[in-house]
């Protein structure tokens, strides 16, 4: 399983690495296995501006549709365009082309709340 060391982790299983001031998430290698085949990725928020742990939309797999939560707040600024027709991306290669928003953070201190990665690893194994 494939854990970036230089990314953040919710318990929710999303990923947020920082350029600048915005930020890009997505979700992680486990949560992609545990969903199986993604067959839609469903993110109705751009423009918005959304708490952290609020939802950002959902991703449905072959096997069950599931939410995906803001790991800061902020205001969504891009949804990944290749997502509509390329859902598998986020199979595939889910840190880099498989990608789901571009976040402008309202509070950088939130990002200190996250796991890095070796913490992210224990709470998988635990």
């Amino acid at each position: 399983m494939n854990i970036p060391a230089g990314l953040k982790y919710t318990q929710d299983h999303e990923w947020i690495r920082v350029e600048g001031e915005t930020a890009i998430v997505g979700i992680t290698d486990f949560a992609q296995g545990e969903l199986g085949d993604v067959v839609f990725v469903e993110i109705e928020t751009e423009g918005e501006t959304l708490e952290k742990g609020e939802t950002f939309g959902t991703v449905e797999a072959v096997k069950t549709v599931s939410d995906l939560f803001m790991p800061v707040g902020g205001e969504i600024v891009e949804v990944n365009p290749a997502l509509a027709d390329e859902p598998e991306l986020v199979n595939k290669d889910p840190y880099n082309k498989g990608w789901m928003i571009k976040v402008k953070i309202t509070d950088v201190a939130e990002l200190d709340g996250l796991l890095a990665a070796d913490d992210y690893q224990k709470m998988l194994e635990a």
